[in-house]
């Protein structure tokens, strides 16, 4: 394998992401609750990077830039067939909008779920990419990111200025 990865600014925080040389395997926010380090390689200089992670920082700059609404990358994320299932499913949720950890639950076939969503949800490794941001209270509050809810705040509004939707 040839892991290796790269930090990238960006206006919520820096953002480390992370390959297996086919594949990103990991974004994380500076203060990302769930990263793990282990095994990451090599750091590379942006411009030197391996070439999915020189896409996925181009891909993730349009998206901040208000010009990019899906991400087409190859991904790798390491988890259990559970986690994959929820993961799925997160990126099914459309741009600007919201679900709820019980919509999501449903989504992946266990309505009784939600708190197992809701943990699987926080150990997602690729986030931003795969929208864990995108999951709200059954309120429609802003509970819990692996960024920070501040973070996941900046991210939903982001959204919703490119959109003009109104997600809350």
């Amino acid at each position: 394998m040839n892991t290796a990865y790269v930090v990238v600014d960006s206006p919520v925080d820096e953002l480390t992401l992370v390959t297996d040389g086919a594949a990103l395997t990991g974004l994380y926010l500076a203060v990302h609750r769930h990263a793990d380090c282990t095994g990451w390689g090599r750091r590379s200089e942006p411009e030197q990077a391996p070439p999915v992670l020189r896409q996925a920082a181009r891909q993730l700059q349009d998206y901040f830039a208000g010009e990019r609404t899906t991400f087409d990358l190859p991904l790798g994320a390491a988890g259990t067939e559970f986690q994959h299932r929820v993961w799925r499913a997160l990126a099914e949720i459309p741009y600007a909008r919201t679900w709820s950890y019980a919509d999501l639950a449903a989504r992946v076939g266990s309505p009784g779920a939600s708190r197992a969503v809701g943990l699987a949800n926080g150990r997602n490794p690729i986030s931003i990419v795969v929208p864990c941001h995108r999951v709200v209270g059954s309120d429609g509050s802003l509970t819990g990111y692996g960024g920070g809810v501040e973070r996941k705040q900046a991210l939903l509004q982001l959204e919703q200025r490119v959109s003009g939707a109104s997600l809350w």
